[in-house]
């Protein structure tokens, strides 16, 4: 899931983009002004911002520069003044893309598409990028992990990284790449949950009018996130062309010279890969560890966000730390890793304004952590909808109806149905008043879903 940041003054056109880019898996921030748009950069660092021109109190493409220093994100200017000299300032000040109101809905998602997957146009291909986020810890789960990129680093052969949501794969990634032969190449990142299926191809290989991103990785390093999204005949295309080392574009044939990293949330005996593709991976992945199997190393993941979120709000100092508060971190289940660790660090020095961090300065243990057995099944749940739903785009986003609704519908449904029955041994009025349901509509579901036996 990417954040978005949308800054825009009239309240209608921050809903509907709100809905829009919600709707499409976004996590979504709006604000009104650049002021709020500032705060909310440094304490969720969007990864795109969508900004006005016209805002009271400052003008939007003025205060890009303060907007790329707080969070390293593609910023899409959207102005109904679509003049050549608010296009020109918007260019030079350093906006991906230019959005000229009204839009349509469809292009607006088109274009966040496009932030989302290529690279900022201030990291020039070709030129080192900034220091990036380091990994930090020393537990023996981390020790492995660096162990592992170290040997990954002195490989060039495509390499599969894994790990839950939010343990930190693409800063693993990162740090393969800047240990590797090839730092100073460009580092390239994309996550196919963010394109439309119909538009992998192009996207990755490009097409006769545009470059691809592997093109755009030229003598550095691609990493694609999630790739179990990818189709299987775009997982065999993209295995030939690294094997080939050769590209075709509008007829073409290019060169080929890029380090190849694949990620994915599934641990590599759960991912289903293309046998080409998998053929040319390295013979032993990365494995990311979830936060609660490095729980000793919570308190130094702790001190690192606030020295950033200090350094990003140019705050005088770092906040200090209570051992209460860093017990309550290590007590905590997060349900998206170092993600989540990082989201409420960050939070509970924006409330504690500069005072000693306490626990009263957290986030509500339901907002960043299990509230009991029922909300961490619901969170598994969670993450297996997630990997169907990629295997299931994978699988039949090029039938006419791929009708995903139903056929996961269908597949949750007959599991609860089957569980009900078990748990009331066969009682079909009992299992109906369980599940909340008339027996004459269980009766029809079981007959529909084939359990009616």
């Amino acid at each position: 899931m990417s954040r978005v940041l949308v800054v825009d003054d009239e309240p209608a056109i921050g809903w509907s983009l709100r809905e829009l880019l919600a709707d499409e898996g976004h996590a979504v921030d709006v604000a009104a002004t650049v002021a709020e748009a500032l705060a909310a950069a440094a304490r969720d660092r969007p990864d795109a911002i969508l900004l006005d021109v016209r805002l009271p109190g400052r003008d939007g493409i003025d205060a890009i520069p303060d907007l790329r220093e707080m969070a390293a994100a593609p910023i899409v200017v959207m102005t109904a003044f679509g003049d050549l000299d608010t296009a020109v300032r918007a260019v030079r000040a350093g906006a991906f893309d230019y959005l000229v109101k009204p839009f349509e809905l469809e292009h607006v998602s088109m274009v966040v598409a496009r932030a989302l997957a290529k690279r900022l146009p201030h990291e020039p291909a070709g030129e080192p990028e900034a220091v990036p986020q380091p990994l930090v810890g020393s537990s023996a789960a981390m020790q492995e992990v660096y162990k592992r990129i170290a040997a990954a680093a002195a490989d060039e052969r495509p390499l599969l990284i894994t790990g839950p949501a939010g343990s930190g794969k693409d800063l693993a990634a990162r740090a393969v790449h800047a240990h590797g032969a090839r730092q100073a190449g460009p580092f390239v990142i994309t996550n196919l949950t963010a394109l439309a299926s119909t538009s992998l191809g192009g996207e990755l290989f490009g097409t006769p009018d545009a470059v691809g991103l592997l093109e755009l990785a030229t003598g550095g390093t691609l990493l694609i996130e999630a790739i179990e999204a990818a189709p299987p005949e775009v997982q065999t295309r993209l295995a030939h062309a690294l094997e080939k080392r050769e590209l075709s574009r509008g007829g073409t044939p290019r060169p080929l010279d890029v380090r190849l990293i694949v990620a994915s949330r599934l641990p590599s005996d759960r991912l289903s890969l293309a046998a080409d593709l998998a053929a040319l991976l390295g013979p032993t992945p990365i494995t990311l560890p979830p936060l609660t199997d490095r729980r000793d190393d919570i308190e130094a993941l702790a001190r690192s966000f606030l020295a950033r979120h200090a350094a990003a709000t140019q705050a005088a100092t770092v906040p200090a730390v209570t051992a209460e508060v860093l017990a309550a971190l290590a007590r905590r289940d997060w349900a998206e890793n170092v993600r989540d660790l990082r989201a409420a660090v960050e939070h509970a020095a924006v409330v504690a304004r500069g005072a000693t961090l306490r626990p009263e300065h957290l986030p509500p243990v339901a907002a960043a952590g299990p509230g009991g057995p029922l909300d961490t099944t619901s969170r598994r749940v969670d993450e297996a909808i997630k990997d169907w739903a990629a295997a299931a785009r994978a699988t039949f986003s090029r039938l006419p109806e791929p009708d995903l609704h139903t056929r996961a519908l269908r597949l949750v449904e007959a599991t609860l149905l089957r569980e009900a029955l078990a748990h009331t041994g066969g009682n079909r009025t009992a299992a109906a008043k369980l599940l909340g349901l008339d027996r004459a509509t269980l009766r029809t579901k079981l007959r529909q879903l084939g359990l009616d036996d």
